[in-house]
């Protein structure tokens, strides 16, 4: 007879996750360390996270009469494809395949049914970042992985390329500890972010994250930074690729996360209608930042480029009937000209 971790263990791996670590269902240790960050407005246009800040720190809120909380690793991180270069845009890693949600969410609902069979009468409640749950401090609590100074949860001599999912039960199993921190003096993240994102390590003013901007942020992005964003038209994997932790290839990933988008011709961006793009983009993560800010990203990258074959397209992009696209689009004209 299987003990209820050693059960626990056996079908999470068989549902696909290559991390399985358990937290006890209190509020975690860094509360109060995350309502200062929002406090100081460092979650930009970000509200959501303020607005459900009770829900993301107590798991017992989230799921009535929480006791553990399962928090599982699922690997994304894979050698990038050959560069294009030319008018082509960067991807982050994570989005290079089909949306990780629905492939994560489908295997927590498998596990979920597992455990409830094995288990009857428990309670239980699976997300992974699309509901109110502080995933990277549960991922902390239970040892997934120690929180680096660049913000992401790591595991020693794999890095930090796997998502995060975590499943609340009502039933009390057995403990994990916190990892030991395996940072030690190295800040190859600090000094590479390319717009100074990081206020020291382990603190991120995210609306100077590369990230944030082309995904989050709905307004003009700050002049300041755009010069900073290089060839990153969506997400930013700078203070990973740097990481001496990352170990990239070593297991086998989902089919899902196999690259599709990983470099986009920004003149198909900016030329594309909205239905279009919406289309191209189905079942990506790619869809969150919507057609408009992805043609701002697009300008701000062709600005970075400063290639004169972009002009045509810029002068398009600058007549659009979006002013957000036109500002954009106006600002790298100047710098290809």
């Amino acid at each position: 007879m299987l003990s209820d971790r050693l059960f626990l263990e056996q079908q999470a791996r068989a549902c696909g996750f290559s991390s399985i670590r358990i937290a006890t269902a209190e509020i975690p240790p860094d509360a109060e360390r995350y309502e200062a960050w929002l406090e100081a407005g460092y979650h930009g246009d970000m509200g959501y996270l303020e607005n459900t800040s009770e829900l993301r720190l107590d798991a017992r809120k989230f799921l009535a009469g929480a006791r553990s909380v399962v928090v599982l690793g699922m690997d994304y991180g894979q050698p990038s494809p050959p560069d294009p270069g030319g008018l082509t845009g960067k991807v982050a890693c994570y989005a290079w395949g089909r949306d990780y949600h629905n492939l994560i969410l489908q295997r927590l609902r498998r596990l979920r049914k597992s455990l409830e069979e094995a288990w009857p009468g428990l309670r239980a409640r699976g997300s992974v970042d699309l509901l109110p749950v502080y995933e990277r401090a549960w991922a902390k609590a239970a040892g997934l992985g120690w929180i680096g100074k660049n913000c992401c949860a790591i595991l020693p001599s794999e890095g930090s390329t796997f998502f995060i999912a975590t499943l609340m039960l009502d039933r009390e199993l057995p403990a994990d500890g916190p990892m030991a921190d395996h940072c030690g003096r190295c800040r190859r993240c600090l000094d590479a972010c390319p717009t100074g994102a990081f206020l020291g390590p382990g603190s991120l003013d995210a609306r100077r994250c590369i990230s944030y901007l082309t995904i989050e942020h709905h307004g003009a992005i700050p002049l300041e930074l755009r010069p900073q964003m290089g060839r990153w038209l969506f997400g930013c994997d700078v203070c990973q690729e740097v990481c001496p932790h990352v170990r990239l290839g070593k297991k086998k990933l989902e089919e899902d996360f196999f690259p599709r988008h990983a470099f986009l011709p920004l003149g198909a961006i900016l030329e594309a209608s909205d239905a279009a793009l919406l289309d191209c983009f189905e079942g990506s993560p790619i869809r969150r930042a919507c057609p408009e800010r992805l043609r701002r990203n697009a300008c701000v990258v062709l600005g970075n480029i400063g290639d004169r074959r972009a002009v045509p397209l810029l002068e398009q992009a600058a007549r659009s009937a979006s002013p957000l696209v036109q500002e954009h689009a106006i600002w790298a004209l100047e710098r290809c000209l």
